[in-house]
Protein backbone atom coordinates (compact mmCIF):
# COMPACT_ATOMS: atom_id res chain seq x y z
CA UNK A 1 0.00 0.00 0.00
CA UNK A 2 1.08 3.62 -0.55
CA UNK A 3 1.50 5.51 2.68
CA UNK A 4 -0.27 8.80 3.41
CA UNK A 5 1.51 12.17 3.57
CA UNK A 6 3.95 12.61 6.43
CA UNK A 7 3.15 16.31 6.56
CA UNK A 8 -0.52 15.44 7.03
CA UNK A 9 0.32 12.90 9.74
CA UNK A 10 2.51 15.32 11.64
CA UNK A 11 -0.06 18.12 11.38
CA UNK A 12 -2.61 15.89 13.06
CA UNK A 13 -0.43 15.63 16.14
CA UNK A 14 0.24 19.36 16.32
CA UNK A 15 3.48 21.00 17.37
CA UNK A 16 4.56 23.38 20.10
CA UNK A 17 7.66 24.43 18.16
CA UNK A 18 7.81 28.04 16.88
CA UNK A 19 7.10 28.67 13.20
CA UNK A 20 10.51 30.36 12.84
CA UNK A 21 13.27 29.10 15.18
CA UNK A 22 15.09 31.51 17.51
CA UNK A 23 17.99 33.20 15.76
CA UNK A 24 16.49 32.73 12.29
CA UNK A 25 14.26 35.80 12.39
CA UNK A 26 16.58 38.14 10.45
CA UNK A 27 17.43 35.75 7.59
CA UNK A 28 13.76 34.70 7.41
CA UNK A 29 12.75 38.38 7.07
CA UNK A 30 15.39 39.12 4.43
CA UNK A 31 14.31 36.07 2.43
CA UNK A 32 10.63 36.94 2.80
CA UNK A 33 11.38 40.35 1.28
CA UNK A 34 12.62 38.49 -1.81
CA UNK A 35 9.14 36.99 -2.24
CA UNK A 36 7.81 40.55 -2.36
CA UNK A 37 10.55 41.65 -4.76
CA UNK A 38 10.02 38.97 -7.40
CA UNK A 39 6.26 39.43 -7.22
CA UNK A 40 6.67 42.86 -8.85
CA UNK A 41 8.04 41.75 -12.27
CA UNK A 42 5.84 38.65 -12.30
CA UNK A 43 2.72 40.80 -12.39
CA UNK A 44 4.13 43.71 -14.32
CA UNK A 45 3.91 41.19 -17.16
CA UNK A 46 0.12 41.45 -17.01
CA UNK A 47 0.43 45.17 -17.72
CA UNK A 48 3.13 44.62 -20.36
CA UNK A 49 0.87 42.30 -22.35
CA UNK A 50 -1.74 45.01 -22.73
CA UNK A 51 0.86 47.75 -23.26
CA UNK A 52 2.77 45.85 -25.95
CA UNK A 53 -0.46 45.09 -27.80
CA UNK A 54 -0.79 48.86 -28.06
CA UNK A 55 2.83 50.04 -28.52
CA UNK A 56 3.81 47.34 -31.03
CA UNK A 57 0.33 46.89 -32.56
CA UNK A 58 0.47 43.10 -32.11
CA UNK A 59 -2.15 40.40 -31.57
CA UNK A 60 -3.26 38.96 -28.23
CA UNK A 61 -1.39 35.73 -29.01
CA UNK A 62 1.84 37.59 -29.85
CA UNK A 63 1.54 39.66 -26.69
CA UNK A 64 1.09 36.41 -24.72
CA UNK A 65 4.68 35.55 -25.71
CA UNK A 66 5.69 37.92 -22.90
CA UNK A 67 4.78 35.13 -20.48
CA UNK A 68 6.35 32.48 -22.72
CA UNK A 69 9.73 34.27 -22.73
CA UNK A 70 9.47 34.94 -19.00
CA UNK A 71 8.62 31.44 -17.86
CA UNK A 72 11.03 29.86 -20.32
CA UNK A 73 13.75 31.48 -18.22
CA UNK A 74 12.41 29.65 -15.17
CA UNK A 75 12.32 26.37 -17.08
CA UNK A 76 15.83 26.50 -18.56
CA UNK A 77 17.66 27.88 -15.51
CA UNK A 78 16.09 25.90 -12.65
CA UNK A 79 18.29 22.80 -13.05
CA UNK A 80 21.54 24.78 -13.56
CA UNK A 81 20.59 26.80 -10.47
CA UNK A 82 20.06 23.63 -8.43
CA UNK A 83 23.33 22.08 -9.62
CA UNK A 84 25.24 25.24 -8.78
CA UNK A 85 23.64 25.49 -5.34
CA UNK A 86 24.35 21.81 -4.72
CA UNK A 87 28.04 22.74 -5.01
CA UNK A 88 28.04 26.22 -3.46
CA UNK A 89 24.93 26.41 -1.26
CA UNK A 90 21.73 28.44 -1.28
CA UNK A 91 23.20 31.88 -0.49
CA UNK A 92 25.45 32.16 -3.60
CA UNK A 93 22.48 31.10 -5.71
CA UNK A 94 20.39 33.93 -4.26
CA UNK A 95 23.14 36.46 -5.03
CA UNK A 96 23.46 35.26 -8.63
CA UNK A 97 19.68 35.49 -9.01
CA UNK A 98 19.57 39.10 -7.82
CA UNK A 99 22.40 40.15 -10.16
CA UNK A 100 20.64 38.54 -13.16
CA UNK A 101 17.39 40.20 -12.09
CA UNK A 102 19.06 43.62 -12.01
CA UNK A 103 20.83 43.05 -15.33
CA UNK A 104 17.64 41.99 -17.12
CA UNK A 105 15.72 45.00 -15.81
CA UNK A 106 18.51 47.28 -17.03
CA UNK A 107 18.22 45.79 -20.53
CA UNK A 108 14.81 47.43 -20.89
CA UNK A 109 16.52 50.73 -21.74
CA UNK A 110 18.45 49.51 -24.81
CA UNK A 111 15.42 47.42 -25.83
CA UNK A 112 13.24 50.56 -25.83
CA UNK A 113 15.85 52.62 -27.68
CA UNK A 114 16.11 49.93 -30.37
CA UNK A 115 12.34 49.61 -30.43
CA UNK A 116 12.15 45.87 -31.12
CA UNK A 117 9.68 43.59 -29.39
CA UNK A 118 12.12 40.68 -29.49
CA UNK A 119 14.67 42.61 -27.41
CA UNK A 120 12.09 43.11 -24.67
CA UNK A 121 11.41 39.36 -24.69
CA UNK A 122 15.16 38.74 -24.30
CA UNK A 123 15.31 41.15 -21.33
CA UNK A 124 12.35 39.39 -19.70
CA UNK A 125 14.13 36.05 -20.20
CA UNK A 126 17.18 37.36 -18.29
CA UNK A 127 14.97 38.67 -15.47
CA UNK A 128 13.20 35.31 -15.22
CA UNK A 129 16.55 33.49 -15.22
CA UNK A 130 17.45 35.45 -12.11
CA UNK A 131 14.08 34.75 -10.52
CA UNK A 132 14.59 31.05 -11.23
CA UNK A 133 17.71 31.15 -9.03
CA UNK A 134 15.81 33.05 -6.34
CA UNK A 135 12.84 30.69 -6.25
CA UNK A 136 14.95 27.54 -6.51
CA UNK A 137 16.86 28.72 -3.42
CA UNK A 138 14.27 30.57 -1.35
CA UNK A 139 11.33 28.15 -1.41
CA UNK A 140 13.15 25.06 -0.07
CA UNK A 141 15.26 27.21 2.26
CA UNK A 142 12.17 28.71 3.89
CA UNK A 143 10.50 25.28 4.04
CA UNK A 144 13.53 23.81 5.85
CA UNK A 145 14.12 26.79 8.16
CA UNK A 146 12.33 25.16 11.07
CA UNK A 147 10.30 22.12 12.05
CA UNK A 148 9.17 19.90 9.12
CA UNK A 149 5.56 19.78 10.34
CA UNK A 150 5.24 23.56 9.94
CA UNK A 151 6.91 23.73 6.50
CA UNK A 152 3.69 24.38 4.55
CA UNK A 153 2.55 27.09 7.01
CA UNK A 154 5.98 28.75 7.02
CA UNK A 155 6.16 28.78 3.22
CA UNK A 156 2.59 30.10 2.96
CA UNK A 157 3.51 32.94 5.35
CA UNK A 158 6.62 33.89 3.36
CA UNK A 159 4.73 33.53 0.07
CA UNK A 160 2.00 35.82 1.45
CA UNK A 161 4.33 38.75 0.75
CA UNK A 162 4.59 37.73 -2.91
CA UNK A 163 1.10 39.03 -3.80
CA UNK A 164 1.92 42.29 -2.02
CA UNK A 165 4.76 42.64 -4.52
CA UNK A 166 2.33 41.67 -7.26
CA UNK A 167 -0.04 44.45 -6.16
CA UNK A 168 2.85 46.92 -6.19
CA UNK A 169 3.79 45.74 -9.69
CA UNK A 170 0.32 46.14 -11.13
CA UNK A 171 -0.14 49.56 -9.47
CA UNK A 172 3.26 50.62 -10.77
CA UNK A 173 2.31 49.53 -14.26
CA UNK A 174 -1.21 50.98 -14.16
CA UNK A 175 -0.02 54.39 -12.96
CA UNK A 176 3.31 54.78 -14.76
CA UNK A 177 3.05 52.54 -17.84
CA UNK A 178 -0.57 52.91 -18.94
CA UNK A 179 -0.98 56.35 -20.49
CA UNK A 180 -4.78 56.13 -20.59
CA UNK A 181 -4.66 56.98 -24.31
CA UNK A 182 -6.63 54.37 -26.28
CA UNK A 183 -6.99 55.21 -29.96
CA UNK A 184 -9.96 54.26 -32.10
CA UNK A 185 -9.34 52.84 -35.60
CA UNK A 186 -10.32 56.21 -37.06
CA UNK A 187 -7.77 58.02 -34.87
CA UNK A 188 -5.06 55.53 -35.87
CA UNK A 189 -5.86 56.12 -39.53
CA UNK A 190 -5.68 59.89 -39.03
CA UNK A 191 -2.33 59.65 -37.24
CA UNK A 192 -0.95 57.43 -39.99
CA UNK A 193 -2.02 60.00 -42.55
CA UNK A 194 -0.31 62.73 -40.53
CA UNK A 195 2.82 60.56 -40.06
CA UNK A 196 2.57 60.81 -36.26
CA UNK A 197 1.54 57.24 -35.46
CA UNK A 198 5.13 55.98 -35.14
CA UNK A 199 5.90 58.80 -32.69
CA UNK A 200 2.90 57.75 -30.60
CA UNK A 201 4.01 54.09 -30.59
CA UNK A 202 7.56 55.03 -29.56
CA UNK A 203 6.25 57.19 -26.71
CA UNK A 204 4.11 54.29 -25.48
CA UNK A 205 7.11 51.94 -25.68
CA UNK A 206 9.37 54.26 -23.66
CA UNK A 207 6.85 54.32 -20.81
CA UNK A 208 7.95 50.85 -19.67
CA UNK A 209 11.61 51.80 -19.10
CA UNK A 210 11.66 53.83 -15.86
CA UNK A 211 9.80 51.28 -13.67
CA UNK A 212 12.20 48.52 -14.71
CA UNK A 213 15.33 50.60 -14.15
CA UNK A 214 14.16 51.37 -10.61
CA UNK A 215 13.34 47.70 -10.03
CA UNK A 216 16.78 46.62 -11.26
CA UNK A 217 18.51 49.08 -8.93
CA UNK A 218 16.54 47.73 -5.94
CA UNK A 219 17.53 44.15 -6.84
CA UNK A 220 21.23 45.05 -6.92
CA UNK A 221 20.98 46.92 -3.61
CA UNK A 222 19.23 43.92 -2.02
CA UNK A 223 22.03 41.63 -3.23
CA UNK A 224 24.47 43.75 -1.20
CA UNK A 225 22.26 43.33 1.88
CA UNK A 226 22.01 39.56 1.36
CA UNK A 227 25.79 39.33 1.07
CA UNK A 228 26.18 40.94 4.51
CA UNK A 229 23.47 38.84 6.23
CA UNK A 230 24.47 35.75 8.20
CA UNK A 231 22.30 32.80 7.17
CA UNK A 232 21.69 29.43 8.89
CA UNK A 233 24.15 26.68 8.01
CA UNK A 234 21.69 25.10 5.59
CA UNK A 235 21.97 28.20 3.37
CA UNK A 236 25.69 27.72 2.82
CA UNK A 237 25.97 23.91 3.10
CA UNK A 238 27.11 22.21 -0.09
CA UNK A 239 28.84 19.14 -1.43
CA UNK A 240 28.45 16.20 0.89
CA UNK A 241 27.37 18.37 3.76
CA UNK A 242 23.98 19.77 4.55
CA UNK A 243 21.32 17.91 2.64
CA UNK A 244 23.68 15.65 0.72
CA UNK A 245 24.03 15.54 -3.04
CA UNK A 246 20.99 13.49 -4.02
CA UNK A 247 20.28 12.20 -7.51
CA UNK A 248 17.55 12.47 -10.12
CA UNK A 249 16.86 8.74 -10.45
CA UNK A 250 15.96 8.42 -6.77
CA UNK A 251 13.17 10.97 -7.26
CA UNK A 252 11.27 8.52 -9.47
CA UNK A 253 10.41 6.58 -6.31
CA UNK A 254 8.22 9.38 -4.97
CA UNK A 255 4.78 9.52 -6.63
CA UNK A 256 3.68 12.50 -4.54
CA UNK A 257 6.67 14.45 -5.88
CA UNK A 258 6.13 13.48 -9.53
CA UNK A 259 2.46 14.43 -9.34
CA UNK A 260 3.46 17.72 -7.67
CA UNK A 261 5.50 18.70 -10.73
CA UNK A 262 2.45 18.45 -12.98
CA UNK A 263 0.23 20.11 -10.37
CA UNK A 264 2.60 23.07 -10.17
CA UNK A 265 2.81 23.23 -13.98
CA UNK A 266 -0.98 23.51 -14.22
CA UNK A 267 -1.32 25.83 -11.25
CA UNK A 268 1.19 28.41 -12.53
CA UNK A 269 -0.35 28.19 -15.99
CA UNK A 270 -3.80 28.81 -14.50
CA UNK A 271 -2.67 31.68 -12.29
CA UNK A 272 -0.66 33.43 -15.00
CA UNK A 273 -3.41 32.93 -17.58
CA UNK A 274 -6.17 34.27 -15.31
CA UNK A 275 -4.20 37.42 -14.50
CA UNK A 276 -2.66 37.93 -17.95
CA UNK A 277 -6.02 38.22 -19.68
CA UNK A 278 -7.98 39.72 -16.78
CA UNK A 279 -7.58 43.28 -18.07
CA UNK A 280 -8.73 42.16 -21.51
CA UNK A 281 -11.67 40.26 -19.95
CA UNK A 282 -12.76 43.38 -18.08
CA UNK A 283 -12.55 45.53 -21.19
CA UNK A 284 -14.28 43.02 -23.46
CA UNK A 285 -17.10 42.08 -21.08
CA UNK A 286 -17.78 45.37 -19.28
CA UNK A 287 -16.20 47.95 -21.65
CA UNK A 288 -14.23 49.66 -18.90
CA UNK A 289 -11.09 51.72 -19.79
CA UNK A 290 -7.65 50.16 -19.30
CA UNK A 291 -6.86 52.06 -16.10
CA UNK A 292 -10.09 50.89 -14.42
CA UNK A 293 -9.27 47.35 -15.57
CA UNK A 294 -5.78 47.75 -14.10
CA UNK A 295 -7.19 48.82 -10.75
CA UNK A 296 -9.56 45.83 -10.76
CA UNK A 297 -6.56 43.58 -11.39
CA UNK A 298 -4.87 45.24 -8.41
CA UNK A 299 -7.96 44.43 -6.35
CA UNK A 300 -7.91 40.74 -7.27
CA UNK A 301 -4.24 40.62 -6.26
CA UNK A 302 -5.30 42.08 -2.93
CA UNK A 303 -7.70 39.16 -2.58
CA UNK A 304 -4.77 36.86 -3.38
CA UNK A 305 -2.70 38.42 -0.58
CA UNK A 306 -5.60 38.09 1.87
CA UNK A 307 -5.92 34.43 0.89
CA UNK A 308 -2.23 33.79 1.56
CA UNK A 309 -2.27 35.28 5.04
CA UNK A 310 -5.55 33.59 5.97
CA UNK A 311 -4.32 30.22 4.65
CA UNK A 312 -1.23 30.41 6.86
CA UNK A 313 -3.59 30.74 9.84
CA UNK A 314 -6.15 28.15 8.70
CA UNK A 315 -3.43 25.53 8.26
CA UNK A 316 -3.07 25.42 12.03
CA UNK A 317 -6.46 23.66 12.04
CA UNK A 318 -6.92 22.19 8.54
CA UNK A 319 -4.46 19.92 6.75
CA UNK A 320 -2.74 21.88 3.95
CA UNK A 321 -3.63 19.32 1.26
CA UNK A 322 -7.33 19.32 2.19
CA UNK A 323 -7.56 23.11 2.28
CA UNK A 324 -5.91 23.34 -1.13
CA UNK A 325 -8.19 20.67 -2.59
CA UNK A 326 -11.29 22.46 -1.34
CA UNK A 327 -10.08 25.80 -2.73
CA UNK A 328 -9.36 24.17 -6.11
CA UNK A 329 -12.92 22.83 -6.34
CA UNK A 330 -14.30 26.29 -5.56
CA UNK A 331 -12.16 27.73 -8.36
CA UNK A 332 -13.49 25.16 -10.83
CA UNK A 333 -16.94 26.63 -10.17
CA UNK A 334 -15.78 30.27 -10.31
CA UNK A 335 -13.86 29.94 -13.59
CA UNK A 336 -16.81 28.10 -15.14
CA UNK A 337 -19.04 31.03 -14.19
CA UNK A 338 -16.51 33.34 -15.87
CA UNK A 339 -16.81 31.29 -19.07
CA UNK A 340 -20.60 30.95 -19.08
CA UNK A 341 -21.56 34.44 -17.84
CA UNK A 342 -19.16 37.04 -19.36
CA UNK A 343 -19.98 40.43 -17.91
CA UNK A 344 -20.02 41.74 -14.36
CA UNK A 345 -21.06 38.35 -12.91
CA UNK A 346 -18.19 36.58 -14.65
CA UNK A 347 -15.80 39.39 -13.77
CA UNK A 348 -16.46 39.11 -10.03
CA UNK A 349 -16.28 35.32 -10.22
CA UNK A 350 -12.82 35.55 -11.79
CA UNK A 351 -11.93 38.27 -9.28
CA UNK A 352 -12.60 35.83 -6.43
CA UNK A 353 -10.48 33.03 -7.94
CA UNK A 354 -7.36 34.84 -6.72
CA UNK A 355 -8.34 34.37 -3.07
CA UNK A 356 -8.83 30.63 -3.52
CA UNK A 357 -5.71 29.93 -5.57
CA UNK A 358 -3.53 31.85 -3.12
CA UNK A 359 -2.34 28.83 -1.13
CA UNK A 360 -1.66 26.54 -4.08
CA UNK A 361 1.92 27.31 -5.09
CA UNK A 362 3.52 27.10 -1.61
CA UNK A 363 1.36 24.14 -0.59
CA UNK A 364 2.14 22.12 -3.72
CA UNK A 365 5.83 22.94 -3.26
CA UNK A 366 5.92 21.97 0.43
CA UNK A 367 3.94 18.76 -0.13
CA UNK A 368 6.07 17.88 -3.15
CA UNK A 369 9.45 18.12 -1.41
CA UNK A 370 8.24 16.54 1.83
CA UNK A 371 10.31 13.49 2.67
CA UNK A 372 12.85 13.89 -0.17
CA UNK A 373 15.79 14.23 2.24
CA UNK A 374 19.05 14.58 0.30
CA UNK A 375 17.11 15.07 -2.93
CA UNK A 376 15.42 18.28 -1.75
CA UNK A 377 17.56 20.71 -3.78
CA UNK A 378 17.16 18.95 -7.11
CA UNK A 379 13.56 18.02 -6.33
CA UNK A 380 12.77 21.65 -5.56
CA UNK A 381 14.45 22.74 -8.81
CA UNK A 382 12.24 20.38 -10.84
CA UNK A 383 9.14 21.83 -9.22
CA UNK A 384 10.44 25.32 -10.04
CA UNK A 385 11.00 24.17 -13.64
CA UNK A 386 7.32 23.35 -13.84
CA UNK A 387 6.63 27.08 -13.60
CA UNK A 388 7.02 26.87 -17.38
CA UNK A 389 3.29 26.16 -17.28
CA UNK A 390 2.90 29.93 -17.38
CA UNK A 391 4.66 29.94 -20.76
CA UNK A 392 2.45 27.17 -22.13
CA UNK A 393 -1.07 27.79 -20.89
CA UNK A 394 -1.06 31.56 -21.46
CA UNK A 395 -0.62 31.41 -25.26
CA UNK A 396 -2.99 28.42 -25.31
CA UNK A 397 -5.61 30.67 -23.73
CA UNK A 398 -4.80 33.30 -26.36
CA UNK A 399 -5.39 30.77 -29.14
CA UNK A 400 -8.65 29.57 -27.58
CA UNK A 401 -9.87 33.16 -27.36
CA UNK A 402 -9.10 33.70 -31.04
CA UNK A 403 -10.75 30.43 -32.11
CA UNK A 404 -13.88 31.08 -30.03
CA UNK A 405 -14.08 34.79 -30.75
CA UNK A 406 -13.78 36.04 -27.17
CA UNK A 407 -11.53 35.97 -24.13
CA UNK A 408 -14.22 34.46 -21.83
CA UNK A 409 -14.01 31.03 -23.52
CA UNK A 410 -10.28 30.88 -22.80
CA UNK A 411 -10.95 30.53 -19.07
CA UNK A 412 -11.97 26.91 -19.62
CA UNK A 413 -8.20 26.21 -19.59
CA UNK A 414 -7.62 27.23 -15.94
CA UNK A 415 -10.91 25.52 -15.00
CA UNK A 416 -9.47 22.21 -16.21
CA UNK A 417 -6.20 22.90 -14.38
CA UNK A 418 -8.00 23.40 -11.07
CA UNK A 419 -9.68 19.99 -11.49
CA UNK A 420 -6.28 18.29 -11.44
CA UNK A 421 -5.07 20.40 -8.51
CA UNK A 422 -8.10 19.26 -6.52
CA UNK A 423 -7.13 15.65 -7.30
CA UNK A 424 -3.58 16.29 -6.15
CA UNK A 425 -4.74 17.88 -2.91
CA UNK A 426 -7.13 15.09 -1.95
CA UNK A 427 -5.29 12.08 -3.40
CA UNK A 428 -1.96 12.65 -5.15
CA UNK A 429 -0.20 14.47 -2.33
CA UNK A 430 -0.86 11.56 0.05
CA UNK A 431 0.88 8.92 -2.05
CA UNK A 432 4.20 7.59 -0.77
CA UNK A 433 6.48 4.72 -1.92
CA UNK A 434 6.10 1.42 -0.09
CA UNK A 435 8.75 1.14 2.65
CA UNK A 436 11.40 -1.47 1.80
CA UNK A 437 12.29 -4.34 4.10
CA UNK A 438 15.69 -2.76 4.75
CA UNK A 439 14.04 0.53 5.70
Amino acid sequence: MLASSSIGAREEKGSSQPLVPPGAGLPFSVLTALFFLWGVPNNLNDVLIRQFMKSFAISRFEAGLVQSAFYLGYFLLAIPAALLMRRLGYKPGILIGLVLFGLGAGLFLPAALIGRYGFFLAALFVIASGLSFLETASNPLIAQMGAPESAARRLNLAQAFNPLGAIAGVLLGTIFIFSGVELTPAQVAAMRAAHTYRIYLRHETMRVVAPYLILGAIALLWSALIARTEFPSIATAHGEGGEGRGNFRALLRYPHFLLAIFAQFLYVGAQVGIWSYFIQYVQDSTHQPEKIAGYLLTGTLGAFALGRFSSASLMRYVKPNLLMGLYALINVVLTTVGVVHPGWIGLWALFCTSFFMSNMFPTIFALGIDGLGGNTKIGGSLIIMSIVGGAVLTPVMGLVSQWRGGIAAAYVVPAAAFCYIAFYGFVGSRLRPRPTAAA
